[in-house]
């Protein structure tokens, strides 16, 4: 759609440049702009708030995501300068700021999954749970309690604010602060189910991510995979878990998450933890 929109605005060279994927985020738009387009961001960014007629914003993303807030920096090229919106997925609403905590509309999918494999009565731990989008609808229809940490005070204030904003079946628990501590002091042996969505740093929370399961219990792992081939990226993932776990377990699959670069894919192995 943005490549056709700027047909004749752009010449032949700019439009293969051009990157035509960009996320929307309730009305906020955010769109990657290759270096030798910058010069063109407003127009960009002008031209997408024409064709979307709901898009109130939008920027343009400067930096990766990083850091351990897990936060980028956004540039605005069009519209209101507020990075806060209202996103709607499967029934729940989030309260997002796409600038000041994680949050990716591409995990969806993902979500629904892990929302439908939760059984009433577990208890959840959610290692890293931005603005809690995955706890709030693990517990949108199950009768299960989640501990929702993350070290991003911005992202816990969300997840409570959304917690106060859907009507949940079971129970949602926001903790701000880091997840080995919390784990550590007060999360030891507990979890049914734990979820590691940092594939970028899983390797370095993985001790205490087992050691908050139960015996038994089910561990999300997330990682980042290379893989030359794509059909190859599950089993790789499986072979590296193997490879770095301290403790006993059984596989019971892998899936590509999304690819997230050339060759690159987040991959999630679902593991039954054998202590």
């Amino acid at each position: 759609m943005l490549k056709k929109s700027l047909h004749g605005i752009l010449d032949e060279v700019e439009c293969k440049e051009l990157v035509s994927a960009f996320d929307q985020i309730g009305n906020i738009i955010i769109v990657r702009i290759p270096d030798s387009l910058l010069s063109k961001k407003e127009l960009i960014g002008r031209t997408l708030l024409r064709e979307v007629k709901v898009a109130r914003s939008v920027f343009y993303q400067s930096s990766a995501v990083e850091g351990d807030f897990r936060t980028r920096k956004l540039e605005l090229v069009a519209g209101e300068d507020s990075t806060e919106t209202l996103y709607r997925e499967s029934g729940c609403r989030f309260l997002v700021d796409v600038e000041k905590a994680f949050f990716s509309p591409r995990l969806s999918t993902e979500r629904a999954r892990i929302a439908n494999l939760v059984n009433d009565g577990e208890i959840i731990l959610n290692m890293f749970a931005g603005v809690g989008m995955f706890s709030i609808m693990v517990a949108k229809t199950k009768r299960c309690k989640v501990y929702s940490i993350d070290v991003n005070p911005v992202a816990s204030r969300l997840c409570e604010r959304n917690i106060e904003s859907n009507k949940l079946c079971g129970e949602v628990i926001s903790i701000n602060g880091d997840a080995r501590e919390i784990i550590n002091h007060t999360l030891d042996d507990m979890s049914d189910r734990t979820l590691m969505l940092l594939p970028e740093r899983s390797d370095e929370f993985l001790d205490v991510a087992i050691r908050a399961t139960k015996n038994g219990g089910i561990l999300h792992y997330y990682s980042h995979i290379h893989a030359d081939k794509k059909t190859d990226a599950g089993r790789l993932s499986e072979e590296h878990f193997a490879q770095i776990s301290p403790t006993r377990f059984e596989i019971l699959g892998s899936k590509i998450v999304r690819p997230v670069g050339p060759r690159f894919y987040q991959t999630v192995v679902d593991v039954r933890i054998l202590k």
